[in-house]
């Protein structure tokens, strides 16, 4: 066991796209600038509609799949809904 980043498939980096649906209290929080600083996520915003109600943000997180789910489960916690986008949804 030689301990190297290329032997540990948690290391891959994945594509996992997902809908963020945020609530009224987190519209004007910079919840993605979060996720960078916090877990070294990078991400694509493949749509959004934001009102003074809700926010939907549609994202794909580029990262390990142990980033990933850590942040997932930081959004969770955060009050944001986190749920996946279906494959070959949004080209």
């Amino acid at each position: 066991m030689s301990g190297t980043a290329g032997n540990n498939p948690n290391m891959e980096r994945i594509h996992e796209r997902y809908y963020l649906s945020y609530p009224r209290t987190l519209i004007r929080e910079p919840i993605l600038y979060h996720l960078v600083k916090k877990f070294d996520l990078i991400f694509n915003i493949r749509g959004a509609s934001v009102s003074e109600e809700m926010g939907l943000v549609a994202v794909e997180f580029e990262g390990t799949s142990d980033q990933i789910e850590r942040a997932l489960t930081w959004l969770r916690s955060s009050g944001v809904t986190v749920e996946p986008i279906e494959k070959n949804v949004i080209e």
